[in-house]
């Protein structure tokens, strides 16, 4: 098996925010258009998407019960309600092939 690489990919995320200002992501909307509850947010903290470069918030979220991240990319220059955009690192085998 070759070695996999990451690709950044954005996505839609449906996040509210608490009484305290905390931003909660809440659903993951997938390229296919498949979407997917997050049952709980763990850990957030800023990092760097070491597989594909980038680096944000780093939330990590529950998803079926598997941790997975999900990065919140702030925006340089926010304008209006234009805050950032939400990503995720989606593998890419060598081949150029997805994977899931």
């Amino acid at each position: 098996m070759g070695a996999e690489q990451a690709l950044k990919v954005y996505v839609e995320v449906f996040a509210v925010f608490d009484e305290e200002g905390r931003m909660l992501p809440r659903w993951i909307t997938w390229e296919d258009g498949q979407r997917y509850r997050i049952d709980r947010v763990g850990e957030v903290k800023q990092a760097a998407a070491m597989r594909c470069g980038g680096q944000g918030d780093r939330f990590t979220v529950y998803i079926g019960g598997r941790p997975s991240y999900l990065y919140f990319e702030r925006s340089a220059r926010p304008t209006g309600n234009r805050l950032g955009k939400w990503f995720v690192e989606r593998k890419v085998a060598a081949e150029g092939r997805t994977k899931g």
